[in-house]
């Protein structure tokens, strides 16, 4: 095999499925698909010590932000304060584990589960090869599920809505959460996935001479989803990393439309529903998604007012309608528009984890807010609801594949792909 050949020089664009041949990247550049501008690899400098300093430092912060209070309230001389172990505690308590279990999942597991297999992963620890591939494939299908930064949004919006009621501060875990947050997402910069599965196992050879500005299916071959790896179509087990998968996601718009239509049903009564119940001077109150944005904006609080509206009311919303257009321009129909197409599918992978802000708002509220007689609130049936929205619209939007999009687009003998700073 010639080393033009060697599949390390190849790739298909997990986008649009254009077989690229990469180029030699130097160290601070990145090879992106010359046709839909997906980030293909990047080569980092010191690829080991700086995702493992930054996933170090964001355990280091996580475990900091856990052993102190995390924020605290004054009304009227009462006060509140809480950790961020309690959330989830109230939660429970008030008969809402479900509600506990996704914030322990989304905020906490997730984030710390990654960061542990970052460090794993891309240092050489004598663990079974078998370990690391398992690490490593769960740790590329959760990265996407970790909430932490939207908690932080959601903790500050909190913030503005309480100050109407009394003082609010910060306790000494606040800001190691903060640095959490920025250390983890940076970790996950530092780590490509083409140099990552390199040091666990080689690329399986190349079973034919590819060619370069064609895509895949046109070849007869196939992108492993998890490791990248060219296969042959017809071979649905990825030697390298064990991975199931096929030249396209088997019925992936059936799979998509059912989880949107669900959604879409379940996220008329997520708006009806009261999310949040406040109990103010033995006053009960019950308060819905657009109750509370319309509440904010007549207490004079308009960007906060706009920040739940765009990502509790508005997001949503076009987010679904997003998804449906997908499908609708995969199946044949629209204008071949293949760009435009992927723009929209990209924002909406973007776009999707931050409507789960306005649960996380209540998750806070429920937890700080807790002064007797004076005034408490607690989560309602509408905020489990709204959550599985969220969560579905996500799964919706994975089990999308947007190659389909590009499989009625020419080619144009796109061969070399774009080199770009990081």
């Amino acid at each position: 095999m010639c080393s033009a050949e060697h599949p390390q020089h190849w790739m298909l664009c997990p986008q649009c499925d254009l077989m690229t041949q990469l180029p030699s990247v130097a160290i601070g550049q990145k090879a992106s698909c010359p046709r839909c501008h997906t980030t293909l690899t990047a080569n980092w400098s010191e690829p080991r010590k700086r995702p493992s300093g930054y996933a170090l430092a964001a355990l280091f912060m996580l475990l900091l932000a856990n052993l102190f209070p995390f924020v605290n309230m004054h009304v009227s001389g009462l006060s509140s304060e809480i950790t961020l172990m309690e959330i989830p505690q109230v939660m429970v308590s008030e008969h809402y584990a479900s509600l506990a279990t996704l914030f322990m999942l989304f905020v906490q597991a997730v984030p710390a589960f990654c960061m542990v297999a970052i460090l794993l992963l891309v240092n050489r620890l004598p663990l079974p090869q078998r370990l690391q591939i398992a690490t490593a494939r769960i740790l590329f299908q959760l990265r996407s599920w970790g909430m932490a930064e939207i908690f932080l949004a959601g903790v500050l919006v909190s913030f503005v809505k309480l100050m109407a009621y009394g003082d609010i501060g910060i306790g000494s875990s606040f800001l190691p959460w903060c640095l959490f947050c920025l250390l983890q997402l940076r970790a996950f910069q530092c780590v490509d996935r083409r140099w990552l599965w390199r040091q666990i196992a080689p690329e399986p050879p190349l079973p034919a001479a590819p060619q370069a500005g064609i895509s895949g299916l046109k070849q007869g071959l196939r992108s492993c989803p998890c490791c990248t790896a060219v296969l042959p179509v017809d071979r649905y087990l990825c030697p390298r990393c064990g991975t199931t998968g096929h030249a396209r996601r088997r019925h992936s718009l059936q799979w998509t439309l059912a989880l949107l239509f669900t959604s879409i049903m379940i996220y008329i009564p997520a708006n009806i529903l009261p999310i949040m119940v406040t109990e103010a001077l033995g006053d009960r109150m019950n308060s819905n998604i657009m109750g509370g944005v319309i509440l904010l904006w007549s207490d004079g609080s308009y960007p906060v007012a706009l920040v739940i509206f765009i990502a509790s009311i508005m997001v949503p919303s076009l987010k679904m309608l997003a998804i449906g257009w997908l499908c609708w321009d995969a199946r044949g129909h629209g204008r071949r528009d293949s760009e435009k197409m992927h723009l929209i599918y990209e924002v909406v992978e973007f776009v999707g984890r931050w409507s789960m802000i306005d649960v996380f708002v209540i998750a806070v509220l429920s937890a700080l807010v807790r002064i007797g007689q004076l005034m408490n609130i607690y989560p309602a049936p509408g905020a489990l609801l709204f959550a599985a929205v969220v969560i579905l619209t996500m799964f919706a939007a994975m089990t999308f594949d947007p190659r389909l999009t590009w499989d009625r687009e020419p080619e144009n003998n796109l061969k070399e792909p774009s080199l770009d700073g990081k």
